[in-house]
């Protein structure tokens, strides 16, 4: 019966690997993979009771071999052989090879500040055999290395393997120490990295500053995602900032909480006093007001203190304003009449009074019409502006 195993190399890249029950291996035990071309050599750190998925698409692998062409590889998933399991032999042969994946990082590096790449290298390793280098990097961006390719398989006369990883595998790999004062949990034992996102801080009743939610890495920490699932059980019994609670001490609302700890701070009505509580001697009160409205047994109406309170806060219609002249109620809406102002009359008997109304000057000639074809007020039609060019009036006689 095959068994399968999780492989770790000393680059910190790990794949699984099959083999038969015979062999005896364990947990710690280190062997000699048969991978596509080339033998590997590697510990294993897991065992799988049951198969891996094999089904699951794996994200493509950008590698850039000697030839200069780029390869797609999806065979992050792919489960390969074990031959045997390592030998004093073995191992004093990988010991050689990491002192000589050390010299060819050196190398390295010295062309890439030949040839002005911005990148990381981060580590390198020799396959068992020597048939393949394998270099680890980090970059902010894509990086054209396949001039660099051609002159390290010049050098090292091998199959060379550039890898360009992310800044969460690259702290998983070179390890250090969080702000909780222990090692990274991507280092120890979290080596599966899944999505997280901001709203999983917000659920834990974090703080949303960069400095408290990132990691040494900039990215948002492995723990938000974690522990969210232990958070929102927690939260579960626990009343929301801003409710209305009633504990021991009266009433109040509930200003902080701790979901570890089981204990909200709440704020005293009518007062500045904080009190903390346990979640279990605290009670959400909800009012009247906020209650929904009855079923089909209370005909669908509310309750009195419901209407009272809609009662309240509709808009209230002003009263009719009383005139100053006459005395009388004027609805809302009509301007008020100032004092001293005529009364208006009917639109009929002020036309026919404007026609009886005698002129002005009676001994006054009618003015001439104008030449210009201009308007009344001395201007153009087209543009409003005077005509200069218009004859002088005549004199008006006495």
């Amino acid at each position: 019966m095959d068994i399968v195993y999780g492989i770790m190399l000393d680059n910190g890249s790990g794949y699984n690997a099959r083999c038969d029950s015979s062999l005896g291996l364990h947990v710690g035990d280190f062997c000699v993979i048969r991978k596509d071309f080339y033998l590997d050599y590697g510990q294993i750190v897991k065992q799988f009771d049951a198969p891996p998925p094999e089904s699951t698409p794996a994200a493509p692998v950008e590698e850039e071999r000697e030839s200069g062409g780029t390869v797609f590889s999806a065979k992050k998933n792919e489960i390969y052989a074990i031959q045997r399991k390592a030998t004093v032999v073995d191992q004093g042969k990988a010991h050689e090879n990491q002192m000589r994946a050390k010299s060819a990082l050196r190398i390295t590096g010295q062309y890439v500040d030949r040839l002005g790449l911005p990148m990381k290298l981060i580590n390198a390793h020799y396959s068992y055999d020597g048939k393949l280098i394998t270099v680890q990097f980090s970059a902010e961006g894509r990086v054209d290395f396949r001039e660099l390719v051609k002159l390290l398989s010049q050098e090292f006369n091998t199959h060379i393997e550039l890898r360009q990883i992310g800044v969460r595998d690259e702290t998983a790999i070179l390890g250090g120490i969080a702000n909780c004062g222990r090692p990274l949990c991507c280092c120890r034992f979290l080596k599966d990295f899944a999505s997280i996102n901001v709203k999983m801080a917000k659920e834990q009743d974090l703080s949303l500053t960069p400095s408290t939610i990132s990691g040494i890495c900039g990215r948002l920490k492995c723990c938000l995602k974690y522990e969210h699932e232990g958070y929102l059980e927690l939260e579960k019994t626990m009343p929301r900032r801003g409710e209305l609670c009633e504990c021991k001490d009266g009433r109040g609302r509930v200003v902080d909480r701790n979901l570890l700890t089981q204990k909200v701070t709440i704020q005293l009505e009518n007062s500045t006093h904080t009190v903390v509580c346990p979640a279990s001697e605290v009670s959400v009160v909800y009012l009247d007001k906020y209650k929904m409205r009855g079923g089909a047994g209370q005909g669908g109406s509310e309750s009195g203190d419901a209407k009272q309170s809609a009662e309240e806060n509709a808009p209230q219609q002003k009263p009719a304003r009383q005139d100053g002249q006459g005395g009388q109620n004027r609805p809302h809406g009509q301007p008020q009449r100032k004092q001293g102002d005529r009364p208006q009359r009917p639109a009929g008997e002020q036309r026919q009074q404007n026609q009886n109304r005698p002129p002005q000057n009676p001994n006054r000639p009618p003015r001439p019409p104008r030449q210009d074809g201009g308007n009344q007020n001395g201007g153009n039609r087209d543009g409003g502006k005077p005509n200069n060019s218009r004859p002088p009036r005549r004199p008006q006689q006495g």
